[in-house]
């Protein structure tokens, strides 16, 4: 590595720090302006106005947000994401379970839509102009115009309404053999593959026309390599870089699609946990999933950037 790379490679992970820090701030003070006090929602409508402001001194709400939020950070810093409001215990206990099944999801998905995505793409490449390249842009582009939200409500329609094959909701709990997982996973998966698989499909085709069109790919089929040989032995490994770019920035699109998938299918997954705790006001529990959906897509865009970087030929 040339030190103009590890320069580009440091500069990018500073601006994923300045990123994230701005990210948290941001978050914190949003959530702090929610509507609603939240000693009052913890307590009741029938709490005394001397048990609302007790809990508020109690649990510091009362402090300035600038305090509030340099507490909380530095208990990110000692990893200490604070305690519950509306559960009363630390708040990493709460997201330890429900992250193990957002990764579960997010690992199944990506083992399907990743390959799945990268032999359109590259397929479509090959036959760049035929009938089947066509067919694949134009449902790549069709699927990439719809939101996740209406091909999830589409997938309960058609195999929980109409066909009754798969149940509405995710039920981890329920999963007692292979058969109950694959029927729970198979909408939030099929909906999820939908949303990055398409994207996916159009930046590898991309990526691998741009390299077909370069002099040695040419020369290649001058010197009688066929087509499926000059891709995989010449094309592929010089689009290696930008088709792995391309999966990483496909697969940012994941921390948003899953926030909807959960909370469609009611998986429990850390996005439902964190629209549950947006109802009872409980912050810490908000900012801490918050930060979590934040570091997971910066640090997938960042990684994008150096592979973009290292695969680079001009900083080689």
């Amino acid at each position: 590595m040339t030190s103009g790379v590890l320069n580009l490679v440091v500069k990018r992970l500073g601006i994923a720090l300045v990123t994230l820090l701005i990210v948290l701030f941001a978050v914190f003070f949003a959530t702090s302006m929610l509507p609603g006090d939240t000693a009052s929602i913890l307590l009741g409508q029938a709490a005394t106005p001397e048990a609302v402001a007790g809990l508020r001194e109690a649990m510091h709400l009362n402090d300035p947000a600038i305090l509030r939020f340099l507490r909380w950070l530095l208990g990110l810093l000692h990893g200490d994401l604070g305690t519950s409001y509306a559960n009363n215990m630390p708040v990493a206990a709460l997201i330890g379970g429900r992250l193990v099944n957002t990764m579960k999801l997010a690992a199944i998905t990506t083992l399907l839509s990743v390959p799945l995505a990268l032999t359109l793409g590259i397929t479509a490449a090959m036959l760049r102009g035929s009938l089947y390249d066509r067919v694949v842009t134009v449902l790549s582009i069709g699927v990439i115009s719809v939101p996740e939200f209406m091909v999830a409500t589409l997938a309960v329609l058609l195999f929980a309404v109409y066909l009754k094959w798969l149940p509405a909701l995710s039920s981890v709990n329920e999963a007692h053999s292979l058969t109950d997982l694959v029927r729970i996973y198979a909408m939030p998966v099929i909906t999820l593959t939908f949303v990055i698989s398409a994207q996916m499909v159009r930046m590898t085709r991309a990526a691998v026309i741009e390299t077909l069109s370069t002099p040695y790919a040419e020369m290649a089929l001058l010197k009688g390599a066929s087509r499926g040989r000059m891709v995989l032995r010449h094309a592929l490994p010089n689009a290696l870089g930008p088709i792995v770019n391309a999966v990483a920035l496909s697969l940012s699109y994941l921390v948003g699609g899953v926030i909807i998938v959960e909370t469609i299918f009611n998986y429990p997954g850390i996005a439902k946990l964190m629209v549950d705790a947006v109802a009872t006001r409980d912050l810490p529990l908000i900012q801490s999933c918050a930060m979590i959906f934040c570091l997971g897509y910066l640090l997938l865009i960042t990684a994008a950037d150096i592979v973009a970087i290292m695969s680079n030929p001009r900083l080689r």
